[in-house]
């Protein structure tokens, strides 16, 4: 009986830290999104009754010939006027066409005291009428699309719309590094403490980073980003995020496309696009290349791409803040990305200019309340 015990307390264990280690959200990790309720309904409109009525008319001006005795219907005019039936009724007969030809598909409606020739006007005029009404609603092209390439950077108290798409700043990258951090938070509803580090390796030409967050007699899991240095800083060429199972996002320049092994669509490969992990260094560098350009207010935005998709990311610069790590007291900057839309993250971080503003603490924050929040425990040279 306690070895049953036993073993059903260490399958419950290892249960609750698979759980733990699988929402943990790493490296501005893409929450997934509840699919139970993918489907949508949509309701289809009959045609307007508006169109019943011009088919129905139609008949009625081919019955008129039938029924036939026209001249009985041009003699009624004159009998209201004058008590003499003659030949005057021909000149009374043209004012109604006039009236028709101004009032337009108001004859529709007064077919009955007219002859065959004004009931089948209005149908003709509705006919004319109806071709050009999708002319007209397709008439306005469709407005320009916002910019969604390059980075953008907007200065305090410049609007959305003032910033323009560029290549990237100048970036200056730091120095290679290992940093190693305490990791709190909850998934699931679970509270859990792990361990992470990011090691940062570059020769000058090309660099590798890879993040890693382990918990206790689970394993671990990891995202890697490499690629190549030019002057404005990373140019991701891989990126992948492996758990159970590795997926991965492929750049392909030449062809101006990322792809992706989870086959989802394909996205541009434009200037200044980053990675979730590669971001880190990359909006460092851009501090440190140009520290008063950036000062608290600043925005910015720039494409990252997940192991399934990309999107546009804003970071707003909010200002200096000293923290107390377990590394000790740290001067730091902080970025802060709010949630634009349902399922966003909240993402806080912070870069230490000391340490060429590498992250020192991330605080990633879901939209269900799970969170994670790293705390640099050590740096030292790889």
């Amino acid at each position: 009986m306690p070895r049953r015990a036993l073993v059903a307390i260490t399958a419950l264990v290892l249960a609750l830290h698979w759980l733990v280690l699988s929402g943990v959200p790493l490296a501005w990790d893409s929450p997934a999104q509840p699919t139970g309720q993918v489907f949508s309904t949509r309701s289809i409109a009959a045609p307007p009754p508006a169109a019943m009525p011009t088919v129905a008319a139609a008949p009625a001006a081919k019955a008129a010939p039938a029924a036939a005795p026209q001249p009985a219907a041009r003699k009624k005019p004159p009998a209201r006027t004058t008590p003499a039936p003659t030949s005057t009724a021909a000149p009374v007969a043209p004012p109604p066409p006039a009236e028709a030809a101004s009032t337009g598909t108001e004859v529709g409606t007064d077919t009955a005291p007219t002859n065959a020739t004004d009931s089948t006007a209005p149908p003709a005029e509705v006919a004319a009428a109806a071709p050009e009404a999708p002319a007209s609603a397709a008439a306005p092209p469709a407005p320009p699309a916002e910019a969604t390439t390059g980075v953008d950077i907007t200065p305090p108290g410049a609007g959305t719309g003032q910033a323009h798409s560029q290549a990237p700043p100048p970036a200056r990258l730091p120095p290679p590094t290992r940093l190693a951090f305490d990791v709190s938070g909850q998934a699931k509803k679970f509270a859990y403490n792990a361990r992470a580090e990011l090691l940062w390796q570059h020769d000058g030409s090309r660099y590798e980073a890879r993040q890693e967050i382990s918990a206790f007699l689970v394993g671990s899991r990891t995202q890697r980003s490499v690629g190549a240095i030019t002057a404005q800083g990373l140019l991701p060429e891989r990126f992948s995020d492996k758990s159970r199972s590795e997926q991965a996002a492929h750049f392909d320049y030449a062809q101006g496309r990322i792809t992706f092994s989870a086959n989802t669509p394909q996205a541009p490969a434009s200037p200044g696009v980053q990675d979730r992990l590669s971001v880190f260094i990359q909006l460092g560098a851009l501090l440190a290349a140009d520290p008063g350009r950036f000062v608290p207010g600043t925005q910015i935005t720039l494409t990252t791409v997940s192991a399934r998709s990309a999107d546009r990311w804003t970071f707003t610069i909010e200002g200096p803040e000293t923290l107390d790590l377990p590394s000790g007291a740290t001067p730091t900057l902080k970025l802060q990305r709010l949630p634009r839309k349902d399922y966003d993250q909240k993402a806080e971080l912070w870069v230490a200019p000391a340490l060429g503003y590498l992250p020192v603490r991330i605080k990633l924050t879901q939209a269900n309340g799970d969170f994670a929040d790293l705390l640099l425990r050590s740096s030292s040279t790889p």
